[in-house]
């Protein structure tokens, strides 16, 4: 793969007609000699693909103009609608070839006015959210096509992509989001009529519990363990993965913690009642092993990014925005769990161990932060059961610290308290 120092200095050889360095996946900068108009030589991004059968080529831009880093996001955008089945070449060609002023009524241009109007009313991170979905899984495939002419099997064609790849709730909502699209298309006279009116997530799509419960069984988990400690991938997956296993919180509710939740003296986080899915302030009492792994990415991370509004795992690219619920999925993925094992799974593994452990299921219902029927006690529920609930985190944290270091699974048994 290139880096950004030789694609600076590339250079064509003398004699040659143009150059070509490759970066991998199809990507090359292609280097032409010195002329009266370019002292050093021009450089173009190239990406070389294959559709129907032919060999083509689909121009990113000019180096320094387009960076390296760039060009490999225009390349894995163009290499998403190929895999939907667009060829990216004719997608341009056609996008340009367009009516003067129909731009604005392509998907992606529709999109981003819709999302101006909705997102007011929204969270900063929610509305963040739904953006960089449409931007980073939508656009890239339909983003050129008029919404007038959008149709229902574009919609699902799209939905069906992003399911294949593990991600079956973001599917679900993606699919949802571009009927909304459409929808305030229509409502502005922009379309005649919402394709997305005609196909449900439910036509199309898995049941949703097929997705969010899977997980392996017990005796998988010593292997899972040691592979998450020895991930090659980013620290920060690493630690966010380690650290859900330990506390078993929904992604979500790891992803969007803050420094300034954990009280790492009394060993206890305390999720604020807005990022809760029930909005109630949840209590996660901390095992030692919890608190030695924070106490450890704090150091790693340093004083001035772990102050009490700095993000636990800010977002790889922007910072100021939580890591992606999909990236410890991924992780998962490239460890070889596709499809067997996500960060929801630690939710139901947790609870098949501990009640085998003989721990009451009050008290490992009110640490899931499952719904209390009585309305009046859940609105205090935030405490229920704390003592028990720390003995509880901690002998699950010995439990997979045991399977992790010797590869037994078989829980110790406790007496059952009375209820």
């Amino acid at each position: 793969m290139l880096t950004a120092t030789e694609c600076k200095n590339a250079r064509c050889p003398e004699g040659k007609k143009w150059n070509r360095l490759s970066d991998g996946g199809g990507l090359y900068l292609e280097v032409w000699p010195a002329g009266p108009k370019s002292p050093e030589g021009m450089k173009a991004w190239r990406w070389k693909y294959r559709h129907e059968g032919k060999e083509k080529r689909l121009a990113l831009g000019t180096f320094p103009a387009v960076s390296l880093a760039e060009a490999r996001s225009r390349r894995d955008a163009a290499r998403r609608q190929l895999d939907a089945g667009t060829d990216p070449a004719a997608a341009r060609k056609a996008a340009k070839a367009a009516p003067a002023g129909a731009e604005s009524t392509t998907f992606e241009a529709v999109a981003r006015r819709w999302w101006a109007d909705w997102a007011s009313n929204k969270s900063e991170r929610h509305a963040a959210y739904a953006l960089r979905r449409l931007e980073q899984d939508a656009f890239p495939v339909i983003g050129a096509r008029q919404v007038a002419e959008l149709t229902a099997p574009q919609l699902v064609a799209l939905s069906k992509r992003i399911e294949a790849r593990g991600a079956g709730e973001l599917a679900r909502r993606l699919l949802a989001t571009c009927g909304q699209v459409l929808r305030w298309a229509v409502a502005h006279g922009l379309a005649e009529r919402n394709a997305g009116a005609d196909v449900k997530p439910g036509d199309v799509l898995k049941p949703r519990d097929v997705e969010n419960h899977a997980r392996i069984g017990a005796a998988e988990l010593p292997e899972l363990l040691r592979k998450m400690a020895a991930y090659e991938g980013s620290a920060a997956t690493r630690f966010a993965l380690q650290l859900l296993a330990l506390t078993f919180v929904r992604t979500q509710e790891l992803t969007g913690a803050r420094w300034g939740e954990f009280d790492l003296q009394a060993c206890e986080w305390r999720i604020p009642a807005e990022r809760m899915k029930r909005r109630r302030l949840h209590v996660v009492p901390l095992s030692r092993q919890a608190v030695e792994l924070l106490e450890t990415w704090r150091t790693a991370r340093g004083e001035a990014r772990t102050g009490p509004q700095d993000l636990l795992f800010p977002g790889e690219r922007d910072h100021a925005l939580p890591m992606s619920n999909n990236t410890m999925l991924f992780a998962l993925y490239r460890m070889g769990y596709r499809g067997r094992m996500t960060g929801h799974g630690f939710r139901g593994l947790a609870s098949t161990v501990l009640n085998e452990m003989g721990h009451r299921a009050d008290v490992i219902e009110a640490q899931l932060a499952h719904v209390e029927g009585n309305k009046v006690r859940a609105a205090y529920n935030h405490a229920q059961y704390l003592p028990e609930r720390h003995e509880l985190m901690q002998a699950w944290a010995d439990y997979m610290e045991a399977a992790r270091d010797t590869g037994k699974v078989v829980p110790f048994r406790r007496a059952r308290r009375a209820a």
